[in-house]
């Protein structure tokens, strides 16, 4: 891969220049201090990966990620100091358009931080090369139809991924759900940041908000976020977990795993919503909800950040509908029964 790293601190740009030279399969593409020089450098040379700082001059990374993503969209990876305590900035870049983030590698025996980060790289490699997509496995789940959960009728399956972070929150906001309808979300998202994506959505909405443990429940009017690496399942009981197959899936969590149990093992309503994001994670799963009898809906090209999950699920024919965000939210409540 051809990357570029945006940061103005010297050392810290030196040691990621390093991290990727140490590879036989990256080079660097071009190194700017700022982030205006970032959006100019990509606007000349587009490479397949920025490795982005959010602590910049002229431009911050977040809005030199929004700039590049409108001009000369690409893969860009948040690469900080502590991002744990900058929750605010990671996710407004998350919703600008970045994949995902990590802390910056040390210059000198930051043995740990380099593997972090090409473990990163390798990943966003991945779905760069492969954005077609590998068909998820469904999991492995026990024949028969039970009841739904009594206290549950309708489960809200949200999708999402690049740009997903501020999707998720601007549908979601400004209502609550009702008592008898629960939300699950599985965003494309290291699993050592999903508690502060969990804190921080529930700082935007009304609704209680909170990472899935194994083995938890549906919990009625919460939005439940999915937070590992492994893929979340549901089984006939209502009842979430973690799975670690298909190990080889380069969306994790995946998307299409916990669509396909849905389509499988749910039989109170269900909606299933896809939102923005790189790749086709997803579309095979919101396919199998239709089939399954489920409502489903993709977010639109123009209020997505990238338009690629969402445009697999309308070239399958998987959504019902495609609507812009502020559509899918309404849908919801009116649909749900929710109160504004």
């Amino acid at each position: 891969m051809k990357i570029a790293i945006a940061n103005d601190v010297p050392m810290a740009a030196e040691a990621l220049r390093r991290v990727v030279a140490s590879t036989t399969e990256h080079q660097v593409l071009w190194i700017a201090r700022t982030g205006l020089e970032a959006v100019q450098l990509c606007a000349a040379n587009r490479p397949d990966l920025i490795l982005m700082d959010l602590n910049m001059p002229e431009l911050d990374g977040v809005e030199a990620t929004r700039l590049i993503m409108e001009q000369s969209p690409c893969a860009i990876l948040v690469v900080t100091g502590q991002p744990q305590y900058n929750v605010n900035q990671v996710f407004r870049a998350l919703g600008a358009g970045a994949l995902d983030v990590t802390a910056t590698p040390v210059l000198q025996g930051g043995a740990g931080g380099d593997a972090q980060l090409l473990a990163k790289i390798h990943t966003i490699d991945k779905l760069i090369r492969h954005s077609g997509g590998n068909q998820a496995m469904q999991p492995k789940g026990v024949n028969g139809q039970p009841p739904v959960p009594a206290a549950i009728h309708t489960l809200v399956a949200i999708g999402a991924s690049t740009g997903g972070p501020a999707a998720v929150a601007a549908m979601l906001a400004g209502w609550t759900a009702p008592p008898d309808c629960a939300i699950v979300v599985v965003q494309h998202i290291d699993q050592h940041f999903a508690d502060n994506f969990a804190k921080w959505l529930g700082e935007q909405l009304a609704m209680p908000v909170r990472v899935i443990a194994d083995g938890d429940d549906l919990q009625p009017g919460t939005v439940l976020i999915a937070k590992s690496n492994d893929h979340l399942t549901l089984d006939q009981n209502g009842r979430l977990g973690y799975d670690a197959a298909p190990r080889d899936y380069a969306y994790r969590p995946s998307v299409d795993v916990f669509f396909h149990c849905v389509a499988q093992h749910w039989r109170g309503a269900a909606i299933g919503v896809l939102l923005t994001g790189m790749g086709r994670d997803g579309a095979e799963g919101l396919l199998a909800m239709r089939r399954a009898g489920h409502a489903t809906v993709a977010q639109d090209q123009a209020s997505s950040a990238v338009y690629g999950m969402p445009r697999a699920a309308a070239e399958l024919d998987a959504a019902q509908l495609v609507l812009p965000l502020d559509r899918i939210g309404a849908l919801l409540r009116s649909t749900t029964g929710a109160k504004p």
